[in-house]
């Protein structure tokens, strides 16, 4: 097994744990402070890990200010409603509704980036879709604020994944790591002042230890698509509902029942094959490059355009 997905097995398996905890705290404390401190420890680890070249004192010099700063606004809101989404409703469901995803980054990848789809992409996300239906069942239960607010957080994390998209390859690195998490900061720190609770000595190492678990997963995420090509690290993230299951069922007594487990199976596996299809195409891409790339006639019509991605 490549170095890189073991990575990322680590990685994905930290942010659940971190998530866990999160959750811990149903309404003990408020979702800006529990924010605020998770945004604040989750830095520790970065401070260790800065980019070669690079100064912190830059991370304001960018080249698409607008865009930056919208990635970090989107950030925000999607760390907050994730939140609320773990203290109010079960883990498994929780995940579920955040791995729709996909689906929202895809459909502004065609409206905004202009971008062409698959018709077998669209199969699986709308597969992916009824998985996540089978889970929450809206129409069969009462569904919660909590479920809301997790698809709020799938919406906009997809906004912040796809304005990286656009920004990633001009932007300095310490600017796409700095700016977010000032932004979590203060936007926390200004929301939680009015219900403002000091945590106790277990809540703040709790808190600690959430936050360091989060921070530790970006650097092995990182080190992860370092060392793997993406196609082997994305379907690792699946690992997080199999962790959803196992810490819900055994920290908070959250079993989901058997159409449930169906629905998750489903997201899953609608999941790895979209990235497996990514994964076929991006070879078949370079395969043709690499014959391009080679003197001698072409004879057929095919090789000569190559594949339509």
């Amino acid at each position: 097994m490549p170095i890189g997905v073991l990575y990322a097995v680590a990685a994905y398996s930290i942010y659940s744990c971190g998530d866990a905890i999160i959750k811990g705290f149903g309404q003990t404390l408020s979702v800006f402070e529990i924010g605020f401190f998770i945004a604040l420890f989750s830095l520790i680890p970065a401070l260790f890990v800065k980019p070669k070249g690079e100064r912190w004192r830059d991370s304001f010099k960018l080249r698409h200010p607008a865009l930056v700063h919208l990635r970090s606004f989107s950030g925000v809101a999607s760390s907050t409603l994730v939140t609320f989404a773990f203290v109010t409703i079960p883990f498994a469901e929780t995940y579920s509704l955040v791995f729709l995803m996909p689906l929202f980054i895809t459909a502004m990848s065609v409206l905004l980036l202009k971008e062409r789809v698959h018709a077998v992409r669209w199969a699986m996300l709308l597969a992916g879709f009824i998985g996540v239906m089978l889970v929450v069942r809206p129409g069969f239960r009462e569904l919660e604020l909590g479920h809301l607010a997790a698809l709020g957080c799938a919406f906009f994390g997809a906004t912040t994944t796809t304005v990286l998209r656009v920004v990633a390859s001009d932007e300095k690195r310490v600017s796409l790591i700095a700016l977010p998490a000032l932004y979590l900061l203060v936007a926390n720190a200004v929301l939680m002042a009015p219900t403002f609770v000091i945590p106790n000595w277990q809540q703040f190492a709790l808190l600690l230890v959430s936050g360091s678990f989060i921070g530790m997963g970006h650097i092995l995420l990182i080190a992860a698509t370092r060392n793997a090509p993406a196609s082997q690290v994305a379907p690792v993230q699946y690992v997080q509902i199999i962790w959803a299951i196992a810490l819900g069922a055994y920290f908070y007594a959250e079993h989901p029942d058997w159409i449930a487990y169906i629905g998750l199976a489903v997201v899953i596996l609608s999941g790895l094959v979209n990235v497996f299809i990514d994964g076929a195409r991006a070879r078949i891409a370079g395969r043709f490059a690499e014959y391009r790339a080679r003197p001698g006639p072409k004879t057929n019509i095919t090789e000569v355009q190559g594949p339509e991605i």
